[in-house]
């Protein structure tokens, strides 16, 4: 992973995990050790699966850009299926809290969104490609001397 994609994940998990263990622990004050693991399962999948999404996205974007924008759509279209498959497999579970889990999963993903558009709005991306050919040969200004 080349060192921008590491420090844009960097940015992006760092705070969501802060908001996860912030989470976890008012979930434990307010619903005890049900809550609590409730609220850390709602975080690891939030930080997993949009940690794989924006693997996924980079991925695509430097090998397939022209299916950057259908990727983007059918990758969260993905999340959303594979979570609401998790919610249905797990309704009626006595193994964690659900209106925890519910909770720090929005206010993760919330958090991730946040802390990834403000990396990105901090990032110095190039929007044109420098010629490093270009650089090195001096400039010629049409006129002769």
């Amino acid at each position: 992973m080349p060192s921008n994609d590491a420090r844009n994940l960097l940015q992006t998990a760092v705070p969501t995990a802060a908001a996860g263990v912030i989470a976890v622990a008012v979930s434990a004050a307010v619903a005890g050790g049900e809550g609590a693991l409730g609220a850390a399962v709602g975080t690891v999948l939030a930080i997993l699966f949009m940690g794989i999404g924006l693997y996924v996205l980079q991925w695509t974007a430097k090998t397939l850009p022209q299916l950057f924008q259908a990727m983007g759509l059918m990758l969260y279209v993905a999340q959303l299926l594979l979570l609401l498959i998790f919610l249905a497999v797990f309704k009626d579970t006595s193994l964690f809290n659900p209106k925890t889990f519910a909770v720090s999963l929005v206010v993760a993903t919330v958090v991730w969104m946040a802390a990834q558009a403000r990396a990105h709005m901090k990032a110095k991306i190039f929007y044109i490609d420098p010629d490093p050919e270009k650089s090195e040969k001096p400039e010629k200004t049409g006129r002769k001397s």
